[in-house]
């Protein structure tokens, strides 16, 4: 089989796994009693961020193959999600978790062993397409595109699948037992999560960089990677990484809440609209939007360089929280919807797939993984989990739960106010980040 294409699968698992419940868990968390604490949900995936890619990626870096890693971890977070799966179901549709404790512990346990498999699965995807001679530049990012792909697929998925009265069944019309509701999206990623387990082991080698000479204790335990924050070019580009990963989450956590509310207007042409009754469907042209945005970074790389591409893709976010802000699920505001949607493909694709390159491509063979860990660290650990947590206490601010289980509110503030943050930061990093200044010979 292609080289190129077992990968392009590989991919295609990993986001699918965590497509099938990243931007429609919100619907669920409010029937299940747990609105309030929305952004902590999301803000947990920055938490164990901090720590557990560096952590993995150290294990992957010195003892385990990194294809092996990423299998191990996906057993641990399938399993989890199908236990997450499992209590809602208990409980049932439409009602609160009775032991709401124990379900942020799984879900915890889960989100845990998946995020560091993001960096895994680079780390994974550079090492073997290096040592079968391709060039990464070129090859990974058709190869990420199926990532996208696959979150795209089971976003759909959720969006139209029914689960009622023990049958199964696909609709576009309104039913609360719709997947992107209910718990049945943890069932979908816990179940991908485990296929993916099974597919790592049809992998390539990736074999560990050996060391002939002693190391000291950080090394060993592959700390040294922190070491990078001591070129003024890697410290910036670290710091900046984690000001841009404060925005990642909020549109995952709040816009399908935000685009469900509209169910509850008292104008029937909105409320009945197509969009504010399939919120995952909508959303979902952000990552097609973003898969076509993958193909075109190596392009941007090389003829503007990371500071300009990353520049565009902070602006981007600005564009991606305003027209959210006046824009409506009804004609002609659902095509601001629309349009905030395509720009996503360029905020997060130009930053996150660009910036793990560039990592790849400034950091020496034998810290590559916790270097990439670590550049999970700065975005989905602290940026992320500040933002998600800034966030959510403005949405609680401005925005309630009603009886029918909608977010309502102000919400054009706080989609203003998140686009006021991405605008400063954008600002700021055209004046200070200069990679090109001090370039490595």
């Amino acid at each position: 089989m292609n080289l190129k294409f077992r990968l392009s699968l590989m991919n295609f698992l990993e986001f699918a796994v965590w497509g099938a419940y990243l931007t429609c868990m919100g619907n669920y968390l409010g029937s299940a009693g747990l609105g309030a604490q929305i952004s902590w949900f999301y803000a947990i995936q920055g938490i164990v961020s901090i720590f557990m890619p560096t952590v993995i990626g150290i294990v992957a870096d010195k003892w385990i193959q990194p294809q092996r890693m990423l299998g191990l971890c996906h057993l641990i977070a399938g399993a989890a999600m199908l236990g997450c799966w499992y209590m809602g179901m208990s409980a049932g549709f439409g009602n609160e978790l009775p032991n709401k404790s124990l379900f942020i512990f799984v879900y915890t346990l889960s989100v845990a062993f998946y995020m560091p498999t993001l960096a895994l699965s680079n780390t994974t995807a550079f090492k073997i397409l290096k040592d079968n001679g391709y060039d990464t530049v070129k090859d990974f990012p058709p190869i990420r595109v199926l990532g996208t792909v696959g979150f795209i697929a089971t976003m759909w998925f959720v969006n139209c699948a029914v689960w009622d009265n023990g049958s199964f069944s696909f609709s576009l019309a309104e039913n609360s037992h719709k997947f992107q509701y209910t718990f049945m999206q943890f069932f979908v990623s816990g179940i991908l999560s485990i296929v993916l387990f099974f597919y790592t082991f049809t992998l390539p080698e990736c074999k560990l960089e050996k060391k002939e000479v002693s190391t000291s204790l950080a090394e060993s335990f592959g700390l040294n990677a922190f070491k990078l924050f001591k070129t003024k070019k890697m410290a910036l580009f670290f710091i900046f990484s984690a000001l841009l990963g404060m925005s990642l989450q909020v549109t995952n956590g709040y816009a399908g809440p935000f685009i469900t509310s509209f169910k509850g207007s008292t104008d029937p042409l909105v409320a009945s609209s197509f969009a504010a009754n399939n919120a995952t469907l909508l959303t979902s042209l952000s990552q097609v939007s973003e898969a076509l945005c993958i193909l075109m970074i190596p392009f941007f790389l090389r003829r503007y360089g990371i500071k300009v591409v990353m520049l565009i893709a902070m602006f981007a976010w600005v564009f991606r929280f305003g027209f959210f802000a006046i824009g409506n699920p009804a004609m002609p505001g659902v095509i601001l919807f629309i349009l905030s949607c395509i720009v996503y493909g360029v905020a997060f694709d130009f930053f996150n797939v660009s910036g793990a390159m560039f990592v790849d491509q400034e950091c020496s063979p034998s810290v590559k993984a916790s270097a990439q860990g670590l550049f999970m660290l700065m975005t989905n650990g602290i940026g992320a989990t500040i933002g998600t947590l800034a966030a959510g206490e403005i949405v609680n601010s401005k925005c309630t739960w009603n009886d029918s289980g909608y977010l309502m509110g102000d919400w054009q503030s706080c989609w203003f106010i998140f686009a006021g943050f991405a605008l400063v930061v954008a600002v700021s990093f055209a004046l200070i980040f200069n990679p090109d200044k001090n370039k490595r010979k």
